[in-house]
């Protein structure tokens, strides 16, 4: 048996508890993985309040962790028994023992702290398929990154600088504008004190940045929309002040721009496999040479798992929230 989260019924943070379960098998091209520390993301949150989970998904939460492999299913060769790994799952990450597909494990560079490699997963795919694969940013480009002091802003702000890339970011406090100086980015704007229109156009002398990495959505989206260069891609990450928006077509047909988004838990197990071999090949390098790594604001026990989920919807994280679930 081992320890597990979930979410007794759907509510408010008080509804997580620690459960017994018995420890999953791997499954033909799976592996068994015993966790050292799990991320704790907002698709959680929205698991914890009631999100309709995809048919056979495990009620425990929790989509990335670092570990140990200690099983392997039909098939497996890669990676091996005692390897460590850290792995994006469908579910399952807030327990002693978790199962993850064996392509979805990434491998572990030896300069990332294991207990550390927790924040990498979810970031890690989300800021690859969103800034370079549907925002198309290249070197020498400018990006505005909204929410920019979280874990996956924080990470995509490495990976825009660590690939040639001017960033501009936005974040709430002087702490995080602070934190957000302290990465590297040239201009960081305090949303409760400054206008991002009006710094992106002085800061662009009118022009506009060529990319907008937006978790914002609502209101937002129309001023990002309006900052946008000719050409500029604009790309939705959440949509934390509202899903439904108007959209002024003229302006988009008349400075070419391009709106996208994604959403990682429902790809296809081959998508999600795409993006691990392109994150293996493009960005796991870059953590190896420690020009990317997890910032991580707080890591709590596995039983205190309902205050990781408070730290997240207050939004007063610098970085990462991670669980350790082993010592």
């Amino acid at each position: 048996m081992m320890n597990a989260v979930i979410a007794r019924q759907p509510g408010g943070p008080e509804v997580l508890e620690q459960v017994q379960r018995a420890v999953p098998q791997p499954s033909a091209g799976e592996v068994l993985i015993r966790v050292a520390n799990a991320g704790v993301n907002r698709p959680d949150i929205m698991q914890r309040n009631g999100m309709p989970l995809p048919p056979g998904i495990t009620d425990v939460l929790g989509l990335e962790v670092s570990g140990t492999v200690v099983a392997q299913g039909a098939g497996v060769e890669s990676p091996a028994i005692g390897a460590p790994v850290m792995a994006l799952l469908n579910g399952g990450g807030y327990a002693n023992y978790c199962v993850a597909r064996a392509e979805l494990c990434l491998s572990v560079p030896k300069n990332l702290p294991l207990a550390q490699a927790a924040g990498v997963p979810e970031a890690a795919f989300t800021v690859w398929h969103n800034l370079f694969e549907l925002g198309r940013m290249q070197p020498g480009e400018s990006v505005l990154i909204h929410g920019a002091a979280s874990g996956v802003g924080t990470f995509a702000i490495q990976c825009a600088q660590a690939c040639g890339a001017r960033v501009i970011a936005t974040a709430g406090g002087t702490d995080k504008i602070r934190a957000l100086r302290q990465l590297g980015v040239g201009r960081a704007i305090d949303r409760h004190s400054e206008d991002f229109v009006a710094v992106i156009l002085e800061e662009t002398q009118g022009r506009g940045v060529d990319i907008v990495l937006d978790n914002v959505g609502g209101d937002y989206v129309a001023s990002n929309l309006s900052i946008l260069a000719p050409g500029g891609r604009h790309v939705s990450l959440s949509f934390m002040q509202g899903a439904k928006i108007e959209l002024d077509l003229q302006l988009v047909m008349r400075k070419g721009l391009s709106l996208t988004s994604s959403t990682l838990r429902p790809k296809s197990p081959v998508e999600k496999m795409r993006l691990a071999q392109r994150i293996s090949r493009h960005l796991l390098p870059l953590i190896a040479a420690g020009k990317i790594t997890p910032i991580l604001h707080q890591t709590l026990p596995l039983a205190q798992a309902a205050d990781a989920h408070r730290i997240l919807e207050a939004n007063t994280n610098i970085g990462k929230v991670l669980l350790q679930v082993a010592p």
